[in-house]
């Protein structure tokens, strides 16, 4: 019985303390992760979240419309400058020509 006694000498009690404080809030802290009213929490934060997804999506979809018009006037400005450009040199090499 003595050597049973050494045995618990060994043991750190600061270290046992610590993992069973550990235990004992982990076992808490699952219990209150799942109540009612945590999920309640859960619930409103994800539709706060999905909002704001749409808010952002829509913003994304407005810039990128916006990007592809202003994309469309660019290349019809580089289009339109190349015709008249090439108009010019038509009517230079037709002067020259004469």
């Amino acid at each position: 019985m003595i050597k049973c006694l050494k045995c618990f000498k060994k043991i750190d009690g600061k270290a046992t303390g610590i993992f069973a404080a550990g235990v004992l809030f982990g076992t808490a802290g699952i219990k209150i992760l799942s109540s009612k009213d945590a999920k309640k929490v859960y619930t409103s934060c994800t539709a706060t979240v999905l909002r704001a997804k749409k808010c952002v999506l829509d913003v994304a979809g407005n810039i990128q419309e916006n990007a592809e018009d202003i994309y469309a006037g660019a290349k019809q400005i580089n289009e339109d400058r190349a015709a008249a450009e090439e108009e010019y040199l038509d009517e230079e090499a037709e002067a020259k020509a004469e």
